[in-house]
């Protein structure tokens, strides 16, 4: 077998846990699997992560990994957070969620296997906090590039829009209409845009 940097086999077998979970659920992923997936020795898999839980872990990191490069490539920062939002917001939509429903599926029952799972505590809460966090930063990095304050702190914007996509995921996948999705996620946004109220800082004199 043909040397692979430990960098590169990492990616390798992360990118095929992400097929395989995507595709059987967590309950059928076994690491065995994801060997076979990736086509190297359960040996070497074992050499990179030793336990399940640590695999998981890395592949919910790398698919928050794909959803920042994914918003930030679309946010124009200086244009303030109603346009962060829809932007960011629409770019996760068309990619993550309508582009490929199998990695939001996995990702709601990584939550659960974890709640579930003594071996696995933390998972869920490590998913959570990380996508609230980038949602929190990516709010206030545009209110602030663009000089505006906000009527409530960008924590509880950040949790309350992590809360609206989370649902609509859920119905979408439960019932994948695009047309609906769309406006609903159209009117929700605004709903948010509301509430956060943006306006420009005034300057002090």
């Amino acid at each position: 077998m043909a040397y692979v940097k430990a960098a590169e086999r990492h990616e390798q077998i992360v990118a095929a846990a992400i097929r395989v979970l995507s595709r059987v659920g967590v309950p059928g992923t076994t690491l065995r699997a994801v060997a076979t997936e990736a086509g190297i020795p359960l040996g070497t898999l074992h050499y990179v992560f030793p336990s399940k839980d640590q695999l998981l872990r890395a592949v919910i990191a790398a698919v928050i990994d794909d959803v920042v490069a994914t918003v930030h490539d679309t946010l124009q920062l200086d244009r303030g957070l109603a346009h962060a939002l829809r932007h960011g917001v629409a770019a996760f939509w068309e990619a993550l969620v309508e582009g490929d429903v199998g990695v939001q599926v996995m990702q709601y029952e990584l939550a659960m296997y974890s709640v579930r799972t003594e071996g696995s505590q933390g998972l869920a809460r490590l998913q959570y906090d990380r996508y609230s966090a980038l949602v929190t930063e990516f709010c206030e990095q545009a209110a602030r590039t663009a000089g505006e304050r906000c009527a409530v702190d960008f924590a509880t914007l950040g949790r309350l829009a992590l809360g609206m996509l989370d649902g609509l995921i859920i119905q979408y996948i439960a019932s994948p209409d695009g047309g609906r999705a769309r406006r609903d996620l159209d009117r929700a946004i605004q709903l948010l845009v509301t509430l956060a109220d943006p306006r420009p800082v005034r300057a002090v004199l």
